[in-house]
């Protein structure tokens, strides 16, 4: 049996439908198991990742556990799973915390790195996945691509290898089954870096009209971001993360394609993948 936590995540989602694919029996963790849309053949069960006791029963029988990071709860978590005899746990982490930067000095950061020593100290056979940008982070442009053909935004020439979601799930379920991978930290990239720019010029191709990044100064975006309700916190974090990034190609990964066996989706693969949210 193997435990998804974050099942109806961007990535946990396709865990689930690729495990299952690969005829093992799947347990899905959801706090809403009625609207949680999963696949039939998983069973899917309640749990809060913030409350590590409904996490507990789902834990029997249990060999694997793919472990989305929630602050503050992976200690009891972990501990739960090797006193129910799991014996494999693959971390969805961050590449961040490989980061010696001042953007990278922040909570997000630090609760990813206090989560992977918690699992270190575990004794559980342990990976962790430490995928770069989400390229479904993009997707906080859609409404105003939907209404118009400009994107407004800081830090137009900010650079990252954005990855698709379905990569970071190929490699979990890849590590998940089989063996060979304790104690590997797998640094997971897209196969190109691309500014913010190019990144809103290649969705408008493949939605079939010209779409545009104009470029905001910092204080405007920060104000501007405050105003739909994003945490100040949050915002600065994202700014400063963001300024470093400005002229600095991101180092391509070759994992992805070592363990899978094919390269990399492109970031024009999911812009394809993802028109639909985009018109």
């Amino acid at each position: 049996m193997f435990l998804v936590t974050g099942a109806t995540g961007n990535v946990g989602r396709h865990v689930v439908d690729q495990l299952l694919a690969a005829g093992e029996a799947v347990r899905a963790l959801t706090r809403d198991p009625e609207g949680a849309r999963l696949p039939a053949e998983a069973e899917v069960v309640a749990g809060d990742l913030t409350r590590p006791e409904t996490v507990e029963p789902a834990l029997k029988g249990v060999f694997a556990l793919f472990l989305f990071p929630s602050p503050g709860t992976a200690g009891p978590i972990v501990q739960a799973a090797k006193e129910r005899g799991v014996r494999r746990v693959v971390m969805l982490s961050s590449s961040a915390v490989e980061y010696d930067t001042e953007g990278a000095d922040n909570a997000i950061v630090a609760y990813h790195k206090e989560i992977e020593h918690e699992i270190e100290q575990s004794g559980l056979e342990w990976t962790f996945v430490r995928p770069c940008g989400f390229a479904v982070n993009t997707l906080q442009w859609a409404p105003q691509i939907r209404a118009g053909d400009v994107v407004r935004g800081p830090y137009a020439e900010a650079e990252m290898a954005l990855i698709h979601e379905r990569d970071i799930a190929d490699v979990a379920t890849r590590v998940l089954l089989t063996d060979g991978h304790g104690g590997a930290k797998y640094v997971l990239t897209g196969p190109e870096s691309l500014t913010q720019a190019e990144q809103v010029r290649r969705i408008g191709e493949a939605i079939g009209r010209p779409v545009r990044y104009e470029e905001l100064p910092p204080d405007v975006a920060r104000e501007q971001m405050i105003q739909n309700q994003i945490p100040a916190e949050f915002v600065d974090m994202s700014l400063t993360f963001q300024a470093e990034l400005v002229g600095v190609p991101t180092e391509i990964s070759p994992r992805v394609e070592e363990l899978t066996g094919r390269p990399a989706r492109t970031f024009d693969q999911w812009a394809a993948d993802h028109v639909a949210d985009f018109r």
